[in-house]
């Protein structure tokens, strides 16, 4: 087959044939990944249905089949922290889960085909994540967040037991600001959990506790084993010979250790300059297990790429295993095989399974089934390159690719800059059928690791302390800058999007700096000292780290955040916003597009009933992408003027 271009048209205004719907339909988020079953062998994981209002349902791979476990209405959902995660978990044939409606837990028999779950907690103001079965004890252990009467009031969070057969709660550890990772030994004779208090997050500083747990049940005198207001733990694990594992970054980036059998000092397994873990937005996180005793097998990050090896604690030998992909999310050991959640450049995100005693993958889901051609895909580089102050920073550059079209020659291209969100994350260069939208129809891509970003060791992860809407800001007008010093963006259609912390990024680089000459904000953070009046529990003291502890950080919210400063932004703009998020409320927007409207910028709101922190609906995710591309076109004057506009454009001057 030919791969000559057949037609030319202008960069921005390629035909494509990854349409939005395409990008909807085809875009199924996999998570939460667990193995059970009676002999270990079934996987278990979590798959998003934007066609059922995002809703997510446990699928299960058993022998040659894959069953839904939980059809509609069931949504496998937890909002522990908001941001949920450990919805659910396998004991054998039993599986135990948060539903989102009513936040209560349920349990559901896989041995009768015919079973419906089963309520287990009662109807109240509480809610459940992070489990591990007791059996000794007839209970689950986890997470629980319990809500008062007064919406504007703090939860309490605990660790607390749930009595299977009665739903009776019982707290095992509370005081602290937060908790996670209740983990029960082998023997069941000992628990461990994370803890942490305001103003941290738990990639600042979290402890490791352990408490031996009584014959009725009941912890005994916790024992600090690791952590502490500057050091971040997190993923604690018992290896099947009762050893407590642990990922610390004590050194400076995030490795293994563990726990000595006398109880009484820790030892590091592996020191090297790579992060064995993500930072701890989401509950039930997992990037190792135990193949046996003495071998582990793990997933570390070096430099914003994934690895695959076996580790031999009793060496620190570390060895590579051969596999396909570059970011790999999530990883769990069963009997004889790996189970991971991963994906690459030109792979999507996917369920795969790793033989010990054989070659090659085996995928049992995909998060994307109808693949473009590969021919039409944008293969990203990772680059770094010189920012402010003498800092190095990274990203991931997709060029346009469209098999079928070529641009005038001479011309250069639009560039989108993304800054992701967090800020605390990062980004990663798995196939993403978004970004293909924009690079099929002759965009260019930046995909921005700015200083703060994870996957880079502490010491990058610190660059935004107290730099927020400034370090990410210049690195993303540094990468930019880059692209077109190197001739790969015209620098004169550079484009800067974002969402939640990514719309504070991508706000301050239009207001502050003169670089970028159109903007998109999903649910983007425009007032600081309003989102903090407004967070939530989990992030309410972020803010302390990220700009300064009050009184210092009012002179800085004034000066940093762009609600202020709105005299200055001249450029156009589109705002994307759920009406019921609870993470960033919708008048961060509302506010933004209400002063830009005054001062006559062009700018355009799409407000989405039904929506959070973050867009589930297949509806919308083809409004807000068809809405955003004639956005970036209206204002480079590459629309189809005949066409039915999918946005009102407020200012627009013909």
């Amino acid at each position: 087959m030919s791969t000559t271009p057949t037609i030319t048209a202008p960069y921005g205004a390629w035909p494509s044939t990854i349409s939005a719907a395409r990008v909807a339909a085809g875009a199924t988020p996999l998570s939460s990944l667990m193995l059970g079953g009676a002999d270990g062998s079934d996987i278990f994981w979590l798959a998003g249905r934007a066609a059922e209002a995002g809703r997510n349902t446990l699928q299960r791979h058993h022998g040659a089949i894959i069953d839904e476990l939980t059809p509609a209405p069931f949504n496998v959902r937890s909002r522990v922290h908001e941001y949920g995660g450990g919805a659910y978990t396998v004991d054998g044939d039993t599986i135990y889960f948060s539903h989102f409606a009513d936040n209560r837990v349920y349990k559901l028999d896989l041995v009768d085909d015919d079973a419906a779950p089963v309520a287990v907690t009662r109807a109240g103001k509480q809610r459940f994540a992070d489990f591990v079965v007791d059996r000794a004890h007839g209970r689950l252990i986890g997470v629980r967040e319990l809500h008062g009467d007064d919406p504007h009031a703090q939860p309490a969070n605990t660790i607390c037991a749930i009595d299977i057969a009665t739903g009776d709660e019982t707290v095992l550890a509370q005081d602290a600001d937060f908790y996670s990772s209740p983990r029960l030994s082998p023997d069941g004779r000992s628990l461990a959990w994370l803890s942490w208090d305001h103003p941290r997050m738990p990639w600042q500083g979290t402890t490791l506790w352990l408490a031996e747990v009584g014959d009725d049940g009941t912890p005994a005198a916790p024992v600090r084993i690791a952590g502490g207001a500057e050091e971040s733990v997190c993923q604690p694990e018992w290896s099947p010979d009762s050893l407590l594992h642990f990922v610390s970054d004590r050194s400076g980036w995030w490795n293994l250790y563990r726990l000595c059998r006398d109880r009484q000092r820790t030892e590091g397994l592996c020191p090297m300059e790579a992060e064995f873990a993500s930072p701890h937005w989401t509950f039930g996180n997992s990037m190792y297990g135990f193949r046996s005793a003495s071998e582990i097998i793990c997933t570390y990050i070096v430099k914003g790429v994934s690895r695959l090896a076996r580790l031999l604690p009793g060496s620190g030998k570390l060895e590579a295993i051969a596999n396909p992909y570059e970011e790999i999310r999530e990883l769990r050991v069963g009997p004889g095989y790996i189970a991971m959640l991963a994906g690459g450049p030109t792979i999507p995100l996917e369920l795969a399974r790793i033989d010990f005693t054989e070659e090659g993958v085996e995928i049992l889901a995909q998060s994307i089934e109808d693949l473009p051609d590969e021919a039409n895909l944008s293969i990203p580089t990772s680059i770094s390159y010189a920012s402010a102050n003498g800092r190095t920073s990274h990203a991931f550059f997709y060029p346009p690719r469209n098999r079928d079209v070529a641009a005038p020659e001479g011309s250069k291209p639009p560039v989108i800059v993304i800054s992701h969100g967090g800020p605390t994350g990062m980004t990663v260069n798995t196939l993403n059928l978004k970004t293909q939208y924009w690079t099929s129809r002759g965009f260019g891509v930046l995909d921005v690791n700015y200083g703060g970003s994870t996957g880079f060791g502490r010491a990058y992860r610190d660059l935004l302390k107290g730099q927020w809407g400034v370090v990410d800001v210049e690195d993303c007008v540094a990468g930019a800058q880059a692209l077109v010093e190197r001739g790969l963006a015209d620098g004169e259609r550079l484009i800067i999007r974002g969402g939640s912390a990514g719309g504070l990024t991508t706000l301050c680089a239009l207001t502050f700096h003169n670089v970028f000459k159109v903007g998109a904000s999903y649910y983007g953070v425009s007032d600081l000292k309003g989102l903090d009046q407004d967070s939530h529990k989990f992030e309410s003291h972020y803010n302390e780290y990220l700009i300064a502890p009050q009184p210092q950080a009012e002179a800085l919210y004034q000066a940093r955040s762009p609600i202020n400063h709105t005299d200055k932004l001249a450029r156009p703009m589109i705002f994307f916003q759920g009406l019921d998020d609870k993470v960033v409320p919708p008048q961060q927007s509302e506010m933004m597009v209400d002063a830009l409207k005054q001062r006559g910028v062009p700018v355009a709101y799409v407000p989405l009933e039904g929506e959070g922190h973050g867009f589930r609906k297949g509806e919308n995710i083809i409004r807000t992408l068809e809405a955003e591309l004639y956005f970036y076109q209206r204002m480079f004057g590459l629309h189809d003027a005949a066409a039915t506009p999918p946005v009102h454009i407020d200012n627009l001057k013909d």
